[in-house]
């Protein structure tokens, strides 16, 4: 029942013009979700549902389809919503063309709150490889999408080094004009972006990492270039930003992860030393407590020079079923974070073809069960960049190319987004 009708609802969009600008409505249709019937995605929606219950479809005709509180007219809203839920979300902005009613659902975050309760999960990639221009990447359809362009940033926001984050249905752009930092804030509701609010301690070069609707942000360096122990908290359905406790080191160009639900960070650049940190520091978010693992940094080959530290990539870590991984750009090897042992493990090589400079350039990432590798390759033609994954088991890394594309060969930031 539920299938059939989601599918009703996505074969109807195909015979809408998409709204203009919304580049989502060129993702085409894939087999639906296939979830576990359940009464609980309608009593989630129970309040959403009463506030329009004036409005109900037996108060309407077949001919009012058009109507704000319309959906799947034959059925009530809830038992709609729930239909929706079945649906890929790279099919929302399709469906969204449908009418009003499907469009301000869509983009009023409702279906995302109830997919996180329901631990439903889809995950995209965004990344950067062109100024000011980011490419979005589905990794299960293998399929691209273009994000609209930030028009209203100055130059030396374009010129200047930026980081990405998604968390939520958003994706931030941490960078800095002429004045003072900036964020902007991609939303997947609307497909535009906006300026998003600034953080209570400005900073750069700061490491962060995403867990459903909250991220957190460490160290870093602010305006004046001091290096920071500080820590912040970013609720993307408020927009609001919660201060911390600072590590116990302050640190610059480090990395952060989620895992076994604590927040890590590795590596980094300490306060008056031009030498790589070689401890890592995770916190608990239920005790609200920072702890120090010594000799946590991936090793690598060794330093030719102090000044060698400085010129390279932050940590290069992604965290797969909260499992650490992390990518040695200097012997193109995987290696795995044995935690009962607090060592790491080479498990075998990276693709030969990726290109970087000491570490800069590479994305490396976890996406659902599987790490994605996205690296620039040389051509006649120009720079190539190519994204590709592997799912962690038993045995050495196999790399497969999931896409590849002209986009320049140097991916300046890239983040995944689970919603």
């Amino acid at each position: 029942m539920w299938n059939h009708n989601t599918l009703c609802g996505v074969e109807l969009s195909r015979n809408k013009e998409p709204s203009e600008g919304e580049d989502l409505t060129s993702w085409k249709v894939s087999k639906p979700l296939e979830l576990h019937e359940s009464d609980e995605p309608v009593k989630v929606l129970h309040n959403h549902s009463m506030l329009n219950s004036e409005n109900t479809d037996n108060h309407h005709h077949v001919g009012s389809q058009s109507n704000l509180s319309v959906l799947f007219y034959q059925l009530g809203r809830d038992s709609s919503i729930e239909c929706l839920l079945h649906c890929s979300r790279f099919d929302y902005g399709v469906i969204a063309s449908l009418n009003q009613g499907f469009r301000s659902l869509i983009r009023s975050g409702e279906l995302y709150r109830v997919r996180r309760k329901m631990g439903i999960v889809e995950h995209c990639i965004y990344f950067s490889c062109i100024l000011l221009k980011w490419e979005a990447f589905d990794p299960i359809r293998c399929r691209w999408m273009n994000l609209p362009t930030i028009t209203s940033a100055d130059v030396c926001f374009m010129c200047t080094s930026k980081q990405l984050l998604a968390v939520g249905t958003e994706l931030l752009v941490f960078g800095k004009e002429i004045n003072s930092p900036v964020i902007f804030k991609y939303s997947i509701l609307t497909n535009t972006w906006s300026s998003g609010m600034n953080m209570r301690t400005p900073r750069f070069s700061f490491a962060s990492a995403s867990l459903g609707e909250i991220a957190i942000l460490a160290g870093g360096c602010d305006l004046c270039g001091n290096i920071l122990s500080s820590v912040e908290l970013y609720n993307s359905e408020s927009g609001s930003w919660l201060n911390l406790p600072s590590m116990n080191k302050s640190r610059k160009f480090c990395t952060g992860v989620f895992m076994d639900g604590n927040f890590y960070v590795i590596g980094g650049i300490g306060e008056g030393n031009s030498k790589r940190l070689t401890c890592g520091e995770v916190y608990d978010p239920k005790t609200r407590t920072w702890h120090v693992i010594p000799d946590m940094f991936p090793r690598r080959r060794a330093w030719s020079n102090e000044t060698q530290a400085g010129a390279d990539a932050p940590p290069l870590i992604a965290v797969v079923k909260n499992e650490l991984f992390a990518a040695d750009h200097t012997r193109m090897e995987v290696q795995k974070y044995v935690k009962e042992k607090n060592v790491w493990v080479t498990l075998g090589r990276l693709p030969e073809q990726a290109l970087s400079v000491n570490g800069w350039g590479l994305a490396f990432k976890g996406c659902g069960d599987r790490l994605i590798l996205i690296a620039g390759t040389s051509s006649l033609n120009g720079g190539i960049v190519e994204i590709n994954s592997w799912i962690p088991g038993d045995g050495p890394p196999r790399w497969n190319l999931l896409g590849s594309k002209p986009f320049g060969s140097f991916v300046y930031n890239c983040a995944v987004m689970e919603c």
